[in-house]
């Protein structure tokens, strides 16, 4: 599985462990809490098959946490924890209060105090769980993907009942939802990843969670953050119960038995219990019936961070990064998709009330429409890699080049992995002197951060023939920009609104059938967080149509093998007596013949200034 190639000590030798009564291989190593992305079940003579179901495992403390599908159909899914010098122990077997047909998404451990033995471990996984609340059919299986749990790492089991299982074994619902303007409240139900953001308190992380819609008709999906003070109120609210005669969720109302559910033996409010062992027999029972509590976990503002609906895609993994900017620190969202692209993701106050989500750049990471599996962000390397059935690749955290060689188009990117060093848009660390730095996340000011360093628009000439089309090119750098085009002719500027002969697109705009009055300056304006600036200023020129087809035919008449390799055709110039319009056709026919040789132009500049420089060495 691994070797001590990096440590010269061994002390970070990887380890396979393999449990061969469960079929589990794992790899671990000794001294970190490494998590692999999945275990791999083995089975004497089994068909190679991949399953549908996600296993998860941990190695800490000396001990393999996993959770695992133990049979060969699927049916038998449980949390264990082996290895070590501590017991054996799993959930409860075939109990759908404890875990139906479950899909793991995530393991981690968290600190609840300064006490050791308040550690617990929090499994994120989607499951199916009867449920008949609103009057539905006892049969009738929902989907409830927003499920977690947590289990103490010294629990050892009942004495009586709960024999080499957990003891300590809750769950609570995730709710990831989102209202609509008529009030109608929608749900992303199924969890797809997890990631654990750690802050200065190693004991309150954020928690940030991926869902999608669980339906075909509507496709979405959502990110939603919690706080672990959330988290522990409803481990420490009331239990569900199911009651009456439809057999609903309730609040469980009855006596609660001492130890309270979840306790930790030995741990700040159990000192005198220093095992599961000891815990009572009601205690042991009524965990065996109540694992789910009644409330769920919402949101941090109960709503969404970020919210992707009428796409033709979903979201499938999730990392964030934190970047230290000028103006603040911010988190950055990674989001792969079903198609194997990678969305740079920031979120940032719109005003007092509102959040806004602002999509930095979507980078195609591989070759295939594949969906990305998994994602590792190396903050040493600055570089994130992504993984899918079709491999693994890196890509870097910041790709500041894309951003354009203005100041402005740096400033309105609003990334804070990039800042505007007076001369480019580069990668941006909180450690330089330099003090041109210029970088607005909050705000994306031009204005304000790039007086000096904002450079006139080249001019380009464009020509086109009279009845044909042309494409004027004009891309935005940044997805939030909106773009106007302005056309300008006499000294007379006005928003271009022709109807039926213009197509606009994401990258330009194509003018159909062109006549003479089309020619003219055309502006195309970006317009960005109330700033305006001009992307690119075309002239066009319209070449007459006649004229250009009687000069083309007439130079077809002639002998290709007297034209010079590289030259347009001099005949043109000779032939006709419309001086202007053979300006303009020599001015396209030269910026032609460049185009389509323009390896043998570099040769000729190339050789003259070798001939050149003989000369002067022989002068």
């Amino acid at each position: 599985c691994g070797v001590a190639a990096f440590s010269p000590f061994g002390e970070s030798t990887m380890t396979v462990l393999e449990l061969s009564h469960w079929d589990l291989l794992s790899c671990g190593n000794r001294n970190r809490n490494w998590v692999t992305s999945g275990c791999i079940r083995r089975r004497k003579n089994a068909p190679k098959l991949v399953s549908k179901w996600w296993n998860l495992c941990v190695f800490t403390d000396g001990n393999l946490y996993a959770g695992v599908h133990i049979d060969f159909m699927s049916t038998d899914a449980a949390l264990f924890r082996t290895m070590g010098g501590r017991t054996a122990i799993r959930t409860e077997q075939y109990d759908s209060r404890w875990l139906n047909e479950p899909v793991f998404i995530q393991i981690q451990q968290i600190p609840d105090s300064a006490e050791k033995n308040d550690d617990k471990l929090y499994f994120f996984f989607r499951e199916k769980s009867l449920d008949t609340s609103g009057g539905a059919s006892p049969t009738v299986l929902v989907t409830f993907s927003h499920v977690f749990i947590f289990i103490l790492q010294n629990d050892e089991g009942g004495q009586k009942s709960l024999v080499n299982r957990w003891t300590t074994f809750l769950k609570a619902r995730l709710v990831c939802s989102v209202i609509g303007d008529d009030g109608v409240e929608t749900s992303f139900d199924e969890l797809r990843d997890v990631f654990i953001q750690p802050t200065q308190d190693e004991r309150n992380p954020m928690v940030y969670a991926l869902f999608t819609t669980a339906g075909s008709v509507f496709k979405g999906s959502a990110v939603c953050v919690y706080s672990m003070a959330d988290v522990r109120n409803v481990f420490n609210g009331p239990f569900a119960h199911k009651h009456g005669h439809n057999y609903q969720w309730t609040e469980y109302t009855g006596k609660i038995p001492y130890p309270r559910p979840g306790t930790c033996p030995g741990g700040t409010f159990t000192p005198g219990i220093q095992s599961s062992k000891n815990f009572s027999d009601e205690a042991v029972n009524f965990i065996r019936s109540h694992p789910l509590m009644f409330h769920s976990v919402y949101p941090i503002h109960r709503r969404p961070l970020v919210v992707k609906t009428g796409v033709d895609y979903r979201y499938t993994a999730l990392v964030v990064d934190q970047v230290d900017a000028v103006d603040g620190r911010y988190e950055v969202l990674f989001l792969g998709t079903d198609r194997g692209t990678v969305q740079k993701v920031i979120v940032l106050p719109k005003d007092p009330t509102t959040m806004e989500e602002l999509t930095l750049e979507e980078v195609e990471v591989f070759r295939t429409r594949v969906p990305v599996k998994t994602m590792k962000i190396s903050s040493k390397r600055q570089q994130l890699y992504v993984s899918s059935d079709a491999g693994l690749t890196q890509v870097s955290l910041h790709r500041c080049g894309v951003y354009g060689r203005a100041c402005s188009d740096c400033c309105l990117a609003r990334d804070p992995y990039c800042a505007w060093d007076g001369e480019s848009c580069s990668a941006f660390t909180p450690s330089t002197k330099r003090r041109s730095r210029r970088q607005d996340v909050k705000h994306g000011d031009p204005l304000r951060q790039c007086r000096g360093f904002n450079k006139r628009l080249r001019e380009t000439v464009q020509f086109g023939v009279e009845g044909s089309s042309t494409f004027l090119e004009c891309q935005p750098r940044s997805p939030q920009a909106t773009v106007k085009w302005l056309y300008q002719r006499e000294g007379k500027r006005k928003v271009l609104n022709r109807v039926g002969g213009v197509l606009k697109t994401n990258q330009g705009i194509l003018l159909k059938s062109l006549n003479q009055s089309d020619a003219g300056l055309y502006h195309c304006l970006a317009t960005e967080n109330n700033f305006k600036h001009t992307m690119a200023r075309v002239a066009l020129r319209i070449l007459d149509r006649d004229i250009v087809l009687a000069l083309t035919a007439q130079d077809e008449d002639e002998e290709p093998k007297t034209r010079q390799a590289g030259a347009y055709p001099q005949s043109l110039v000779s032939s006709t007596p419309f001086p202007p319009e053979i300006r303009l056709i020599n001015q396209y026919c030269q910026s032609y013949w460049d185009q389509v040789n323009p390896k043998q132009q570099q040769r000729k500049r190339t050789n003259r200034r070798h001939t050149e420089s003989q000369d002067q060495g022989l002068g």
